[in-house]
């Protein structure tokens, strides 16, 4: 099979540096061989979490996600290989064995946020950001020549919560947590709190667990650095004028870029 065509993986970049500026530049402190090959994985995670703001109708939704699954899992087509990030992410797959249940598990899993349904449980939320955050770093860390690691699920789990309590829709809090506090998501009062302070320590503890976990890493600490910013963005919860229903408001760029170089540099996660 030739290889992706250039452009497409400057496509990726350029869609990454647009909509998750956070994970373009983690992605910087990637050895430059490596570099395109993440833009591509991340720039379909992207495409798929995308899916249900593109649609109208669910239904819409489900297909555009089948056509992920039925382009990674089928024969090259001349669709597949027209689209720009299909085209990068089937070379990226090609080149390291990239483990086709855990992609097609991604587009999969956000089949859910087209209903916008409760999950019914934390296990099953944690279940969600494996497939959906960890996933991603375990690939990243594969194309930078690293070993599994358990701290690549931590990093992800804890990545995957804080972008639950980032929602700008209000954070997607299991029905679990909700009924353990008598807590209603519609309602900004003391037990919503306290249920969204529980998920937030849960996540806090991931990303501690991640980072002594990190330390161990003779290499692919590269890919866990897009977790680096999930206590940036988690203390914004102790803050006076924060509002659950609204989602958390964003740190400041230049505090975000300041938090990865330190943590690229050995400094935090």
């Amino acid at each position: 099979m030739d290889a992706a065509a250039p452009d497409h993986y400057a496509i990726c970049e350029a869609q990454l540096r647009e909509r998750d500026r956070d994970v373009w530049l983690a992605s910087l402190f990637a050895p430059h061989p490596a570099r395109r090959h993440i833009h591509a994985v991340y720039a379909f995670a992207q495409e798929c979490a995308e899916a249900p703001a593109k649609v109208s109708q669910p239904l819409l939704g489900e297909m555009r996600l089948r056509w992920w699954t039925d382009a990674l899992s089928g024969p090259d087509s001349e669709a597949a290989r027209a689209h720009p990030v299909a085209d990068a992410l089937l070379d990226t797959m090609r080149r390291f064995s990239l483990p086709l249940d855990e992609l097609t598990a991604l587009a999969d899993a956000h089949v859910a946020d087209l209903y916008d349904d409760q999950m019914p449980d934390v296990g099953t939320l944690e279940d969600y950001c494996r497939m959906t955050s960890a996933a991603p770093m375990r690939w990243a860390a594969r194309i930078l020549g690293a070993e599994p690691s358990p701290a690549m699920e931590d990093a992800g789990v804890a990545l995957g919560l804080a972008r639950v309590l980032r929602r700008p829709s209000g954070p997607l809090i299991p029905a679990d947590l909700l009924a353990k506090h008598g807590a209603t998501i519609h309602a900004n009062a003391p037990p919503l709190r306290a249920a969204l302070a529980e998920l937030r320590d849960m996540a806090l503890a991931r990303y501690e667990s991640a980072r002594r976990a990190a330390r161990g890493l003779a290499i692919g600490r590269e890919a866990l650095l897009p977790a680096a910013l999930v206590p940036v963005y988690l203390e914004r919860m102790t803050r006076k004028d924060y509002d659950p229903l609204r989602g958390l408001p964003e740190p400041s760029p230049l505090r975000r870029q300041w938090r990865l170089w330190r943590a690229a540099r050995g400094v935090g996660l």
